[in-house]
């Protein structure tokens, strides 16, 4: 529901992975294979010899390093810029508000805090003892702000109950604040329940509501 880049975080995500397991692999084969630590220690001499052959003939006159690092620099300085974007990214679409009404009746605005709603529904959600965890989050989805819940379900309880039990909440919270929401609810359950607080899955329901 948010506007988390998850395709490119998975990208990000495999390509780092890969790379360790490569070095690890390397560090591992290193160790264990003796003709391929000569081969590495012969290898990684003769690329120092040229390294510093490139430097020595990439420095400019009166200069005492080479142009060389002055590329590396820029090229470092746009992977952090690059790195910071990426960050910028992640989690995106949170709100603050979720419904403003300035027509109630009398002078001024009425607004919902999304704090509110999200504080509301997360105690009633964690005083169930079926629901092993909760959480609840304000986003904006194609410019209409909604709600997000994933719940963690105790081994042996049934999703299905549970998502009818919270749309009822939802609904009753919708009565209350006087604003049909959109909502998601993420339901988790099953063996990962016991290792703690993973990240919901497993079941997707998003309420067909009317744009606010």
């Amino acid at each position: 529901m948010n506007q988390t880049p998850r395709t490119l975080n998975h990208v990000v995500l495999a390509v780092f992975g890969l790379v360790l397991m490569l070095l690890g692999a390397l560090a591992v084969a290193l160790v264990a294979v003796e003709p391929l630590a000569r081969w590495w220690q012969r290898a990684t001499a003769d690329a120092g010899i040229r390294l510093e052959q490139l430097l020595a003939a990439t420095t400019l006159p009166g200069q005492p390093e080479s142009w060389l690092w002055s590329v590396a620099a820029v090229l470092l300085a746009a992977v952090i810029l690059l790195l910071l974007a990426w960050a910028a990214q992640q989690g995106r679409g949170r709100v603050s508000t979720l419904a403003v009404d300035y027509d109630g009746g009398v002078p001024g605005v009425v607004s919902l805090s999304a704090a509110a709603a999200e504080q509301a529904l997360r105690a009633a959600l964690q005083e169930r003892p079926d629901i092993l965890h909760a959480t609840v989050a304000a986003y904006e989805y194609r410019g209409v702000p909604g709600l997000h819940l994933r719940v963690l379900l105790r081994q042996g309880v049934s999703p299905q109950t549970v998502a009818r039990d919270v749309m009822d909440l939802v609904e009753a919270m919708d009565l209350v604040v006087g604003v049909n929401l959109p909502v998601v609810i993420s339901i988790g359950a099953g063996a990962r329940a016991r290792l703690g607080r993973p990240r919901p899955r497993a079941l997707e329901i998003g309420t067909p509501r009317s744009p606010l």
